[in-house]
């Protein structure tokens, strides 16, 4: 079995750094104006120049990670800075938080309407301080980070469409997060922050959204964790789920939580076997915990980081446990990502897929797809099956 590791493990490396890495290095850099291009088609021409803050903090964030954590290449620090310094210039409002949209040109477009993009700016950042050495870039990655902490109770403030009072939520999305930045951020951080920070989102992830009768993950709870039976009341959506438990797997990895470790991989194989089609294969985008329709009507595609994300979880739940399901498991969504997904004509991967598996849209790069979840997960299995070979060999 060691050697399909390493084989595995040749595969994602290879996928990085010949094929995905390139495709954004070819055709996303504007050098021009500063920051990047994502919406790329098949070939990876640019179609809209509209730049979004989510995808340029996380190309930020994924060339800074790979010059920290692989190589000191020139290449990945040059672009990493083409874009920090884009987003220092243009990426805030006069209160320092973050626009969801800008222009080619930076000029603003849609307003700071939710705290993601301060989540990635300080993700961002973080890293990019890391690599450069400079105090400004930590700057802004402390002040981002002091923003989501100030405002995840209230994550859209005012700009939230939901009428106060009626029937109080909170998101999934913020906790999981949260617990990943904190973890990104661990070296900015003094370790008492850091401690509290990952125990309040491991509590509220494991114990609030977690529904230990179903063993499956809620997407949106009352705030005292109880379930509200109505659209969002009742939405699953196994890759958020299926992420949260990877994050807190990594957490718990950190703490020599067995334990934890080991729940994290019960719902990840909970939310396998709730949300994989049997007729077309693949991962549901949304579901609805009752089995009513959805209001998402697309909640049947198939979408690229689901099942990215899906590997990530199995190859680390293997790593951490040795448990059969996980490998099961990781060789069935293996087959299934990687024959419908990478794009071996043009390089780098498709994003949506129909249920039936076939392409939806002929893009690399949009809206909400860019350099982050393809590159993330192929490093991040690359290095489990790495340390999986060398558990066989040792």
């Amino acid at each position: 079995m060691g050697q399909d590791f390493q084989e595995l493990a040749e595969l994602y490396k290879n996928t990085l750094l010949h094929d995905v890495l390139p495709f954004w290095e070819t055709y996303s850099i504007d050098w021009e104006q500063g920051g990047y291009f994502t919406c790329l088609d098949r070939e990876g021409k640019v179609y809209d120049t509209d730049k979004f803050i989510w995808l340029q903090n996380r190309q930020v964030w994924t060339f800074s990670m790979l010059y920290n954590q692989l190589e000191k290449r020139d290449n990945w620090l040059k672009i990493a800075t083409n874009g920090a310094n884009f987003l220092s210039q243009h990426g805030r409002d006069s209160d320092g938080n973050w626009y969801f949209a800008l222009t080619r040109e930076g000029e603003p477009l849609v307003q700071p309407y939710n705290i993601f993009s301060d989540c990635f700016a300080a993700m961002a950042f973080s890293q990019y301080a890391l690599a450069c050495g400079e105090d400004w870039a930590r700057d802004i990655a402390m002040q981002a980070y002091n923003n989501v902490l100030r405002r995840k109770d209230n994550p859209k403030g005012k700009y939230t469409k939901a009428y106060p009072g009626t029937r109080p939520m909170k998101s999934l999305a913020v906790p999981m997060i949260l617990a990943n930045l904190t973890l990104e951020m661990a070296w900015l951080l003094p370790s008492e922050t850091l401690e509290k920070v990952l125990d309040m989102t491991v509590e509220e992830v494991m114990n609030d959204f977690f529904d230990k009768e179903r063993g499956l993950m809620y997407e949106s709870v009352a705030p005292d964790g109880s379930h509200v039976d109505c659209f969002e009341g009742r939405l699953i959506n196994p890759g958020h789920g299926i992420e949260a438990m990877w994050f807190i797997m990594d957490i718990a990895n950190r703490r020599n939580d067995t334990k934890t470790i080991n729940q994290a991989v019960d719902v990840v194989l909970n939310i396998l076997n709730f949300a994989w089609d049997d007729e077309h294969g693949g991962l549901y985008y949304f579901m609805d915990a009752a089995g009513h329709p959805p209001q998402q009507l697309e909640w049947d595609q198939k979408l690229w980081w689901v099942h990215l994300e899906s590997l990530v979880a199995l190859a680390m739940g293997d790593r951490l446990t040795g448990r059969a399901e996980c490998r099961e498991w990781y060789n069935k969504m293996h087959n299934y990502t990687w024959s419908h997904f990478a794009d071996p004509e043009y390089g780098e991967w498709f994003g949506y897929l129909n249920r039936r598996g076939e392409v939806l849209l002929n893009l690399k790069g949009g809206k909400w797809k860019g350099c982050f979840h393809v590159p993330r997960a192929l490093y991040l299995c690359w290095q489990q099956f790495e340390a999986l070979s060398s558990q066989v060999v040792g």
